[in-house]
């Protein structure tokens, strides 16, 4: 399979131009990735906007999710960099490869990462345990539709990692 380049500034319209002078002032640099989605006119800002909208979840909920999807997808990038963005929100190492395995300490973020994992891994087929076990926890229908937008944002970066094999710019994430 040929790799999809990573496109410079230069090489971008002028819309993705001014959006990765944004990612470039606010990150400090245009992660690989979504350097690669700037081959699209259009995709690099619907997923920016699509990524960047409001969420029932917390910061940490996000990550967790995140984590334990990228596992579930084998996403090398996306492992490396909420492992990065984990530790931003609190995690340490151990509960990274926990959250990458499909579990934490805390019952409630438990319960979260289980779901999340049964959704990604059986494509929204849960077992009815998982479930029940994430209303228990306090969750609402509203936070399972939350975790369900957080899911579809992690798996569009998953396969575009997976397709592209763009190279990882961020610290790599021990492999599991």
């Amino acid at each position: 399979m040929k790799n999809l380049n990573v496109p410079v500034r230069e090489e971008v319209s002028a819309n993705n131009q001014a959006i990765f002078d944004n990612l470039k002032s606010s990150l400090g640099f245009v992660p690989n990735l979504y350097a690669a989605m700037a081959h699209s006119e259009t995709a690099l800002e619907r997923y920016l906007t699509f990524q960047g909208g409001k969420t029932s979840l917390s910061n940490k909920e996000k990550e967790a999710v995140n984590l334990v999807v990228s596992q579930s997808n084998n996403c090398r990038y996306c492992q490396s960099a909420h492992t990065a963005l984990g530790k931003m929100n609190g995690f340490n190492d151990e509960e990274i490869i926990a959250l990458r395995k499909g579990s934490a300490s805390d019952s409630k973020l438990n319960a979260l990462v289980k779901i999340a994992q049964d959704i990604t891994v059986n494509k929204g087929n849960i077992s009815q345990t998982n479930l029940e076990n994430f209303y228990a926890q306090g969750y609402n229908h509203g936070n399972l539709i939350d975790v369900i937008v957080q899911i579809g944002d992690k798996i569009i970066m998953n396969y575009l990692h997976n397709l592209s094999q763009v190279a990882i710019d961020f610290p790599l994430a021990d492999e599991l």
